[in-house]
């Protein structure tokens, strides 16, 4: 696999500049100045959430120092640059993908920054991983309890799209209720998509576009993954109510606090992968763009990939010709095992398994924020020699893949895809080199 390595890598590498989060906000902050100016605003605050809050905060503090006045920004654990000052923007780090005393503290100070005031303009910065990072659970509803749904979620497979119909039900913020908190300040979202199809109401649970979901369809999710009689009494008790019309719903689309927020996408898996297409083709590779939208079981979706790509071997003359495919999304992981991993490796042990002896084959499975799962790796690189390099350390990949333990086979085999934080994050991105 030593020869394609460096390949993949470039390729990866492309599609990670491509979304660069700071020049993606950059680009956007002439704009900034000039509205701040022609609408006579006296105040510019800065906010932010999500595992790229830090570059894209840099990339404004950069550039509009002049006109901050105040800002807070809440990051992922090693997510930040250190001793690097944003000033006046405070800049705090929490927990992910389970939220934290730290985010519910962090979230209470962006609350606390003072918007409401038409006079105001509000640059908020947003990104993949802000639905566990901004956090304030609805009255009644614990931290406690809200971390227990939202394990119960993970766990089961839940989609992000029923995470976050949950989760924006037992919050304070998320579901557009940011906005009406912000409302009348003008507000200015830049948003990096981690999300199918990239909608603003799903990207880290929406906190300042409406919401199309309600109280019914997160009861429906919960009914749906059985987790109805686990859930904590206090979560139960607060949906019901809401559906039963004693809470007020989330705020939805045509309500009077979006008058004044602007919703922008910044940055995109879609834009990543057509940057590692161009790549590749400087490489000599023939590109095929699979799909910006894969979703469902990383085991599943890594074997129907799998196949595809034996597919396309064959119909090419066995790999004479020199191909990538590329694909992106986010595929989901059931856990039934007890071992540690994370959807791009189990996506690559599948892969590898389907492929075993087949030549010609090579394929990087990895997030483009640097981290799968609750692993230090990003992904996985395989090939059809993958599985047979383990079974002659005695590592068997189905036992492993039974156990969702992908990332002890790998790390065993030396074959784990280390990049660090990269900070950025839109979704996952696979790349197939067949030849």
């Amino acid at each position: 696999m030593n020869a394609r390595t460096s390949d993949l890598d470039a390729i990866f590498a492309a599609a990670l500049a491509a979304v660069d989060p700071e020049p993606a906000v950059r680009d956007q902050l002439d704009g900034v100045r000039a509205l701040y100016q022609r609408e006579g605003h006296r105040r510019l605050i800065v906010t932010g959430f999500g595992k790229a809050a830090f570059a894209m905060a840099r990339a404004v503090r950069r550039e509009l120092a002049d006109l901050i006045a105040d800002g807070c920004i809440v990051t992922k654990d090693g997510h930040r640059v250190p001793d690097v000052s944003l000033d006046p923007i405070r800049v705090r780090e929490a927990g992910h993908p389970l939220p934290d005393e730290r985010g519910l503290a962090a979230t209470a100070e962006i609350l606390r920054l003072g918007a409401g005031d038409e006079r105001i303009l509000v640059v908020n910065l947003v990104s993949g991983g802000g639905s566990a990072l901004l956090v304030a659970p609805a009255p009644g509803v614990s931290l406690a309890e809200k971390q227990r749904v939202t394990e119960q979620l993970l766990k089961a497979g839940a989609t992000i799209q029923e995470l976050n119909a949950v989760r924006k039900h037992l919050s304070r913020v998320k579901g557009g209720r940011l906005a009406a908190h912000l409302h009348p300040a003008r507000t200015l979202s830049f948003i990096l998509s981690d999300v199918i199809g990239d909608a603003v109401d799903v990207i880290a649970s929406g906190p300042t576009a409406p919401d199309p979901t309600t109280y019914d369809e997160a009861w429906a999710v919960l009914e749906r993954h059985r987790l109805f009689s686990d859930v904590p009494d206090a979560v139960r008790a607060l949906l019901n109510r809401g559906r039963r019309g004693e809470l007020p719903e989330t705020p939805k689309p045509g309500d009077p606090v979006f008058s004044r927020v602007e919703n922008r996408i910044v940055g995109s898996n879609r834009l990543a992968l057509a940057a590692a297409g161009r790549r590749a083709e400087s490489l000599g590779y023939a590109v095929r763009i699979l799909s910006a939208e894969l979703a469902g079981e990383a085991v599943e979706v890594g074997k129907a990939l799998a196949a595809v790509a034996l597919r396309a071997r064959t119909e090419d003359g066995k790999g004479r010709n020199r191909l990538c495919l590329l694909a992106g999304g986010e595929t989901t992981v059931t856990v039934r095992g007890a071992g540690r991993g994370g959807r791009n490796q189990e996506l690559a042990l599948a892969f590898a398994m389907e492929i075993a002896g087949v030549e010609g084959i090579t394929m990087l499975s990895a997030g483009t924020d640097g981290t799968d799962g609750p692993t230090d790796a990003a992904g996985a690189r395989v090939d059809g020699r993958t599985v047979i390099r383990a079974e002659r350390r005695g590592l068997a990949a189905g036992d492993h893949l039974a156990r969702n333990d992908s990332h002890t086979f790998f790390e065993r085999l030396g074959e784990r895809f280390v990049t660090g934080p990269t900070g950025t994050n839109v979704m996952d991105i696979q790349v197939i080199l067949i030849g």
